[in-house]
């Protein structure tokens, strides 16, 4: 038996869906080890209230919230000194570059001084000095300050905190949970496994770009962090797991070790997908979007499509089945359905999945940025065909890989492309006759390659290949 510390950014057990429904359903099909979730979240009020209720073998609970690191008082602390190999890993630290995380980690996890006390030390400040001497002449020294205090602030209150004693670390991302999985391995001398659902510096980066809220000056700054986190990560673990080639591809370039890469498909628990029966003929076609309302999901070009798809085709509703990962996005998607006066909208709110399908015809995945969505796999599962972006493995997951012969099980479409979109809808719509074949081919696939017990045997796998590479490297 393992006691194994998963280290969880943002998702499990505070949210459903996505990466969230992965561990919930990995950790309950390992009953054989034990489980102890290190948490990070934004805002203490998230603190205790999961969304989930937790499986037996998860023994304990370690929260962090980075809010708290921000609300630190600010004060001085005259008596903080660095050694000059301190000086050196703080100044690369500062530059996003290479530095000493062990430095680092001993630096601030023993240090009795809070990292608070950092930002005004004249140690800090002559190394900031120096930086913004070389890269930032043009800026404010004022805003340079702020902008790495907010960026380095929230890293070095995590280090500080305790860390949770186990045999194995695994992260399913890199960023803030991929560096604590990374120094929780280091520090106890551990093996590291880390998995990627999507490519999370990508991601970030994408956010950052997108922004309002970061100076324009400041924003490569705030991504070159994103892939010092990464690289970090891909260098300290044992094995890196991803969903799909390409994927592994995009590690490789982010640096991760080629040797260190395999990759292991998501699985399902198919029991309850194939109880789901056709859809009884009303006269309607019903659409799903199994999704957050969230802007990387983009339900904007969905609602917009939509309303030209019911001037095409009058008898055609969509359910938007899902949670709220960000509030004013949700808001502004229901003031976008009620200008354009749109009707057979359909927002359930958060429900039983497998319950919910059957009361629908096809699903669609607007997504700018995917790994591998449990949202199409469940469609597949139910024999429902899927309209989705062609965004991490979705195109994979539809039209399957060389060697699989069952043909597409919907359609791929370019991203926030509203003429193919609804061109894709409009022909599922008109084609009952395709949408059952294609939702034959999407179940056939799923059995076959996307089954849970396939998956946890591959991560058992990778767990036994991780142990034998630290013992190999503890051993020189």
């Amino acid at each position: 038996m393992l006691k194994i510390c998963f280290v969880l950014e943002g998702s499990y057990p505070y949210v459903r869906g996505g990466v969230s429904t992965w561990v919930d359903s990995y950790i309950r099909s390992m009953p054989q080890h034990e489980f102890v979730l290190w948490t990070i979240i934004d805002m203490e009020s998230k603190q205790g209230r999961f969304a989930y209720e937790l499986p037996e073998n998860v023994i304990e609970v370690h929260e962090n919230c980075l809010g708290s690191s921000l609300m630190l008082r600010i004060h001085k602390n005259p008596n903080l000194k660095f050694s000059e190999k301190e000086r050196e890993a703080v100044y690369q630290l500062v530059r996003c570059k290479e530095p000493d995380w062990r430095v680092i980690m001993d630096s601030f996890s023993e240090r009795s001084s809070k990292p608070v006390e950092l930002f005004l030390s004249e140690e800090f400040l002559s190394i900031l000095k120096e930086y913004a001497r070389e890269e930032f002449p043009d800026a404010g020294f004022k805003d340079l300050f702020w902008t790495v205090r907010s960026m380095l602030l929230p890293l070095l209150y995590l280090i500080g905190q305790p860390t949770p004693v186990a045999d194995l670390y695994h992260s399913p991302s890199t960023g803030y949970a991929g560096v604590l999985a990374a120094l929780g391995s280091m520090k106890h001398n551990k093996p590291l496994v880390l998995t990627e659902h999507g490519i999370y510096t990508r991601e970030r980066e994408e956010e950052l770009l997108r922004s309002d809220w970061i100076m324009p000056a400041f924003k490569d700054f705030w991504i070159s962090m994103f892939f010092m986190f990464s690289r970090f990560a891909y260098r300290r673990a044992h094995q890196v797991t991803s969903l799909y080639h390409r994927a592994s591809l995009m590690q490789q370039e982010l640096g991760c070790p080629p040797e260190k890469s395999a990759v292991v498909r998501n699985g399902l628990s198919l029991d309850s997908f194939e109880a789901i029966p056709e859809k009884l003929s009303d006269g309607w076609v019903d659409i799903a979007a199994i999704v957050r309302f969230a802007p990387i999901k983009d339900l904007k070009t969905l609602i917009y499509t939509f309303s030209r798809l019911k001037c095409e085709y009058e008898k055609v509703r969509l359910h938007i089945i899902g949670g709220i990962d960000d509030e004013e996005y949700h808001q502004e998607c229901l003031e976008l359905i009620k200008y354009l006066k749109v009707d057979d909208i359909l927002i359930p709110g958060i429900v039983r999945t497998t319950t919910y399908l059957e009361k629908i015809d096809l699903t669609v995945l607007t997504s700018i940025s995917e790994g591998q969505p449990f949202a199409v796999l469940e469609s597949m599962a139910a024999g429902r065909p899927v309209v989705a972006t062609d965004v991490g493995s979705c195109r994979e997951l539809i039209e399957g890989d060389a060697d699989d012969k069952f043909g597409p099980a919907g359609i791929c479409v370019p991203p926030m492309h509203q003429s193919k979109l609804l061109q894709a809808l409009m022909e599922l719509c008109e084609k009952e006759a395709v949408r059952k074949s294609m939702g034959w081919a999407g179940k056939q696939r799923v059995r076959r390659y996307y089954e849970i017990s396939n998956m946890i045997n591959n991560y058992l796998k990778v767990y036994e290949k991780a142990i034998a590479t630290w013992q190999e490297s503890a051993s020189n």
